[in-house]
């Protein structure tokens, strides 16, 4: 059934802006920030980062995830396959140096927070 015409080209929507946004941010990874401080959070409160519950719906049942990149696997097999890909070992770099803060941001932008003496040297006049 259905061998009939398809009315739009091929690659159609290719060109469209906030179709191109959408298809991209439903594959996006989790930013390195937000994975320190499940790394920290995790840290204090004893539980394990990467621990769910059986879930349906994750691949695997959500029982293999990779709490370095946020993903989960459908087996331990392509967990550990995962472990030695490229991608997984410089997201474990990037994990390892420090976190960016604002504090960083501001003085990058020339913002400083330094105290400078008075310009005229504080003199009174009588």
């Amino acid at each position: 059934m259905g061998g009939g015409s398809y009315s739009r080209k091929k690659g159609a929507r290719s060109k469209i802006k906030k179709y191109k946004k959408k298809a991209w941010l439903c594959h996006r990874a989790k930013d390195t920030d937000q994975i320190q401080d499940e790394l920290e959070k995790s840290a204090e409160t004893g539980v394990p980062a990467g621990k769910f519950e059986y879930d349906d719906e994750l691949p695997g049942g959500g029982q293999f995830y990779c709490v370095e990149t946020g993903k989960h696997f459908a087996d331990a097999k392509a967990l550990a396959d995962h472990k030695k890909s490229r991608y997984y070992k410089r997201r474990c770099k990037e994990l390892k140096e420090e976190k960016y803060t604002q504090a960083m941001a501001e003085a990058a932008g020339g913002m400083t927070k330094e105290k400078l003496p008075p310009a005229h040297g504080g003199k009174k006049s009588t």
